[in-house]
């Protein structure tokens, strides 16, 4: 899984350094770090929300910063334990 998380102007106004550093935090609790690629990113095209995510291919989506425990529980820890039983 990769995700990108946009750094562009607006996205940093909006916090997307506590975005990555969470998401960051999370992956390592996790032991994740060999499934889950995390990336910084120019602008992903939707600056009107907040912080912007795209997840593998998925299109873009706003990511608050105090929604990012949230997030990763639903959308990262989930896939990829799911991935692991499927091995």
């Amino acid at each position: 899984m990769i995700i990108q998380v946009c750094i562009g102007s607006a996205c940093h106004l909006k916090g997307s350094y506590k975005v990555i550093q969470t998401l960051k935090g999370l992956i390592e609790a996790e032991g994740l770090e060999d499934q889950v690629i995390l990336k910084s990113s120019f602008c992903l095209g939707a600056c009107s929300g907040a912080v912007s995510i795209q997840v593998d291919e998925n299109p873009v989506e706003p990511l608050h910063p105090e929604e990012v425990i949230r997030f990763f529980e639903n959308r990262v820890k989930g896939v990829t334990q799911r991935e692991i039983h499927r091995v």
